[in-house]
């Protein structure tokens, strides 16, 4: 189970490291050109912002338990990427992208399934 707990926080993190890095480094303009329409309706800042706590989760989720400090943050990072996809599933809801809401549960269940093992009977 630890290996497939591993598995998955990485999968997790690679996939948020992408995503928060895009949002840092192209404009509001360039996201929304390459199918992320969702941008427009949100300020610079926030979007600067959430990508930001993206690469945090991301970081978070691999980190601190591979240099054993602090390796309760993982599932911590779990959580915060929870909250973070919920506010996304809602954001595609209203827009009607319901493509991006299937994609944002799976990365729910995913990161939930993370944060049950690492709180739960597979915590480092």
């Amino acid at each position: 189970m630890n290996v497939v707990l591993w598995i998955t926080a990485i999968l997790l993190a690679v996939v948020f490291l992408a995503s928060g890095t895009m949002k840092l480094l192209r404009s509001k303009e360039q996201l929304a050109g390459s199918g992320q329409t969702w941008v427009e309706s949100f300020p610079d800042s926030l979007i600067k912002i959430i990508g930001a706590l993206e690469i945090a989760a991301a970081a978070g989720l691999i980190l601190p338990p591979a240099f054993d400090i602090a390796p309760v943050l993982a599932p911590v990072a779990a959580v915060g990427l929870i909250v973070l996809m919920v506010g996304a599933v809602v954001t595609h809801a209203r827009r009607k992208e319901y493509i991006n809401v299937i994609v944002n549960i799976v990365l729910i269940l995913l990161a939930a399934f993370v944060a049950w093992g690492r709180f739960g009977s597979y915590s480092f």
